[in-house]
C-alpha cells in the first residue's frame, strides 16, 4: 500500500512537471491563439495556471522585480518537486 501511495505521487509530481515544462516551451511558439501550437499551449495554461498562479502571486509579493522575465513558472516547477517529495516522506513515515 505504502509503495503505490508513494508511486502515485511520484507519477503524478512527473506529470504535472512534464506539463509544466511544455507549458514553457510553448510560450516560445504560441502566437496566434487560433493555430494548434496556440491552441495547445492555451490547454496548457488552463491545467497549470492553478500552481503557477499563487506562485506568481508570491513573487509579487516579495517584490521580485525581475522585468520582462517571469519565474513563477519555475517556482512551481521546484514547489510541486518539493511538496511531492514531502508527501513521499510523509506516507513512507505514516504508512
Amino acid at each position: 500500500m505504502k509503495i503505490i501511495l508513494i508511486r502515485a505521487i511520484s507519477w503524478f509530481s512527473d506529470l504535472l512537471t512534464l506539463l509544466l515544462c511544455i507549458r514553457a516551451i510553448l510560450s516560445w511558439f504560441a502566437r496566434d491563439p487560433y493555430s494548434p501550437v496556440g491552441k495547445a499551449y492555451y490547454a496548457m495554461v488552463r491545467i497549470t495556471e492553478p500552481i503557477v498562479s499563487p506562485c506568481r502571486e508570491l513573487l509579487r509579493r516579495l517584490n521580485a522585480n525581475t522585468g520582462m522575465l517571469d519565474f513563477s513558472l519555475l517556482l512551481a516547477f521546484f514547489m510541486v518537486r518539493i511538496v511531492a517529495r514531502l508527501l513521499a516522506m510523509l506516507v513512507y513515515i505514516i504508512f
